[in-house]
């Protein structure tokens, strides 16, 4: 299983944006590195890669994952922008994190491939499982009684609200566009992609 494992704080910062869902980090004027970049006027190939990099870097994924999960987007029926947008909302270790199983992508991402979440009662080890709408996602019983994730879980239930296109542990529809993070804009990627 590829993934980032970097320093996080940098690309946070990179991205001039809180990819990581942290209240501890805070936006600086200059960008991370030596002799940061001064403030000219960016291209637009530079606007819509920074949009494509910040994407990549809230749902944790590498280049090639992305870029597949567009290419699946492009070839539906539909707005390819609000697809792309669908399609990283429902991977399972996105719904793990949104249902506040996980208290990141990371941490949901491992819960995912441990063994630790099970969709409609059947053990998936996927965290890029597309799950269906009325599909039920739901933590193993085992590490459920755990005392060390019934604390993860109260905690995480105080500062996160779960989104309305899940419900009651079900993917009750697809999200729509007001439903997904309006800090992203979703026609950059689409305008990066189709050069």
């Amino acid at each position: 299983m590829a993934r980032y494992t970097g320093p996080k704080w940098k690309l946070a910062r990179r991205e001039n944006f809180d990819v990581f869902g942290s209240d501890k980090w805070r936006r600086r004027q200059t960008l991370p590195g030596v002799h940061p970049v001064s403030k000219s006027r960016a291209s637009n190939y530079s606007v819509q890669f920074r949009e494509k990099q910040k994407v990549k870097r809230i749902y944790g994924l590498l280049e090639k994952q992305f870029r597949n999960t567009f290419k699946k987007a492009s070839k539906e029926t539909g707005n390819t922008g609000l697809r792309l947008l669908q399609l990283l909302e429902l991977r399972l270790d996105n719904v793990v994190y949104k249902l506040g199983f996980a208290y990141s992508i990371n941490h949901a991402r491992q819960l995912v491939s441990h063994g630790h979440i099970k969709v409609n009662g059947k053990k998936i080890t996927v965290p890029s499982y597309s799950v269906k709408v009325g599909e039920a996602v739901e933590m193993d019983e085992k590490t459920k009684a755990a005392d060390t994730t019934k604390i993860l879980l109260s905690e995480i239930k105080k500062t996160r609200q779960v989104p309305v296109w899940l419900e009651n542990n079900k993917v009750k529809m697809a999200p729509t566009r007001d439903m997904v993070d309006q800090a992203i804009k979703e026609q950059l990627i689409v305008e990066f992609y189709s050069r």
